[in-house]
């Protein structure tokens, strides 16, 4: 939305903007949706460099759900219940889920076996 009253009314005018929009000049409201997005700034900010919008699209959707998990925004899911967490995950997606988190811990375990020697 434009930063002036006039030119919020200007295009209004024009029809850019419909006429049921309101401007409202409130720093508070501004500063509880940036101090809500502080967290995926900080995911997105090192990840930078996205190859396509749709890309970007995804794995920034897939950030705020999972944000929204630890902060208790999903009905039925405590704050901070890791385990309630993931079974709702893997409702959610299934044995894929499954099956990528079981290929994740393997490759983990390979890497580590092969370096360590654990």
């Amino acid at each position: 939305m434009p930063p002036n009253p006039r030119a919020f009314e200007v295009l209004q005018q024009d029809g850019t903007l419909l006429k049921t929009y309101i401007l409202r000049q409130c720093k508070y409201l501004n500063n509880v949706v940036e101090q809500d997005h502080r967290f995926i700034k900080r995911l997105v900010n090192p990840g930078l460099g996205f190859g396509a919008f749709a890309t970007a699209q995804r794995t920034l959707q897939g950030y705020e759900t999972m944000y929204m998990f630890r902060k208790g925004q999903i009905a039925g899911l405590a704050k901070g219940n890791v385990l309630a967490q993931n079974q709702f995950i893997n409702q959610l997606f299934g044995v894929a889920a499954s099956r990528a988190l079981i290929n994740l811990f393997s490759r983990s375990y390979q890497f580590l076996q092969h370096n360590l020697g654990v």
